[in-house]
């Protein structure tokens, strides 16, 4: 399959994105989310009206084995590791992009478009009698 001159750049400039993104050595999956909570004690200020709620704390979630796994980050950790979330991120994104690029490149051959044939798995009107 040949690309098109235009598919080639955009192909090259993914490349070298991701070729950055390896470089940096750190890709962290899953997604961080700022939390306010209530605790247990009654009478404490998280449970007035209206409530003024502890924290924030940083919660990283991600799947392991197909179940949810959280963990609490400190600030400091946070700081350390976001620029591998970040990269996590970017990394799906381009993913996608190149897919999606190599996708319009299969549909714009021309071999698609033969006389005479047909895909595969189709029935013709003859057939379905």
């Amino acid at each position: 399959m040949r690309l098109e001159p235009d598919h080639k750049a955009e192909a090259r400039r993914i490349g070298a994105e991701i070729t950055a993104i390896v470089r940096s050595g750190m890709v962290l999956p899953g997604s961080v989310a700022q939390r306010l909570m209530r605790c247990g004690r009654q009478g404490c200020r998280c449970h007035a009206d209206p409530p003024m709620l502890h924290g924030p704390y940083w919660s990283w979630t991600r799947k392991v084995n197909a179940k949810t796994v959280a963990r609490w980050l400190s600030d400091e950790q946070l700081a350390d590791y976001q620029p591998y979330f970040d990269n996590a991120k970017k990394l799906r994104a381009l993913t996608s992009e190149l897919e999606a690029l190599t996708l319009a490149a299969v549909e714009a051959d021309p071999r698609w478009d033969r006389p005479g044939r047909r895909p595969r798995n189709v029935k013709t009107s003859d057939e379905s009698l």
